[in-house]
């Protein structure tokens, strides 16, 4: 199987990794688990170059949200997340993957360039990992009302501290319902932004739309004759008080709350947070533990430094997750590997 004949990218097979192939052709294999990665409003907003033994990672402005997004933060964090993916899938194929993050401070749009190192044995962590790439998938449905392990979320902690981030399970209650409550505020603010709601319909589509970005209607729980009225909904109604007391339940609901974070508030941090989440959903999955966002109150501005006094926890809150089990879900639609790769030789 090569990349050209992989009709679903989330059908994607280890069996077809060239062990005996090029180093370019290794690496261009290895995209296809990057590109599995979350985005905002998946708009998936990555490029890569394969140079031989190395590929640069670059950020995607076509694929930018800038209504929502406007200073790319969540854009850099979605690369991120594809970055830890390239890094975890060449682990698990047998090589080092030495990342460098921002290495040409002349060009703002590449983020990471990763060669492909020497011989590696995967340790069962990284096997683990790798294995949960292709079952990671935003669940946005109600969760069981079961705790997750004390040791797991440890364990996710640490996984965030190993790239560069912090985690912090938000467990008093005083502080989740005033999460809660700033979740709910950031709906209202956001859905009664017009420019916010055409951004989101540009990105939401009917069930059966041929589109390889975007959020399809499944993916919120819409059924296919009410998913085609879906945009126009969003962008005439402010749904803002409903969408509000929707997420409120959700996050005082979740089994488990938690706040990603950083130190420093820039494109390196963005990064890290990224490469930070991925680890954590991938290692939460590996638990059979879903995960689905509710990052208003950090991406509202006069919301955010509200949110962090709340976290408690100094730093820059970036993302906030809610955690637990459920039924699996239908993954999103992903561009194909040839889609994002913009020049490759050997």
């Amino acid at each position: 199987m090569t990349t050209s004949t992989i009709i679903d990218p989330w059908a994607v097979s280890e069996s077809g990794f060239p062990a005996d192939g090029r180093p370019a052709d290794k690496l261009t294999y290895a995209l296809n688990y990057a590109v599995l990665a979350p985005s905002g409003h998946n708009t998936q907003p990555w490029l890569f170059q394969v140079k031989k033994d190395q590929v640069d990672l670059f950020a995607d402005p076509t694929q930018a949200l800038p209504v929502v997004d406007p200073n790319d933060r969540e854009l850099i964090i979605s690369c991120g997340a594809a970055l830890f993916n390239l890094r975890a899938a060449l682990r698990y194929f047998g090589y080092t993957a030495d990342a460098s993050i921002l290495p040409d401070a002349k060009r703002v749009d590449l983020l990471a360039r990763v060669k492909l190192g020497h011989s590696h044995k995967a340790t069962a962590e990284e096997v683990a990992l790798f294995q949960a790439i292709t079952k990671r998938r935003t669940n946005r449905s109600a969760y069981e009302n079961r705790p997750l392990p004390e040791a797991l979320l440890e364990e996710l902690k640490m996984a965030a501290t190993q790239e560069g981030a912090w985690l912090e399970v938000v467990e008093n209650e005083d502080i989740r319902n005033a999460t809660a409550d700033l979740i709910a505020e950031g709906d209202r603010i956001q859905w009664s932004d017009a420019q916010f709601r055409r951004e989101l319909a540009s990105w939401t589509h009917p069930n059966r739309n041929l589109r390889r970005d975007g959020i399809p209607g499944y993916a919120m729980g819409v059924a296919d004759t009410a998913a085609y009225a879906g945009p126009l909904i969003i962008r005439t109604f402010d749904l803002g008080n409903g969408q509000a007391a929707k997420d409120r339940d959700l996050a005082l609901g979740s089994p488990a709350l938690v706040v990603l974070g950083t130190d420093k508030d820039d494109a390196a941090a963005w990064l890290a947070t990224g490469q930070a989440l991925q680890r954590i959903l991938l290692r939460a999955r590996a638990s059979s533990v879903w995960a689905s966002y509710l990052n208003q109150p950090i991406e509202v501005p006069e919301l955010r430094p509200r949110f962090a006094r709340v976290v408690g926890h100094v730093g820059h809150p970036q993302l906030c997750l809610r955690l637990g089990y459920g039924p699996d879900v239908r993954p999103t639609p992903r561009r194909h590997v040839s889609d994002v790769v913009i020049e490759s030789w050997g």
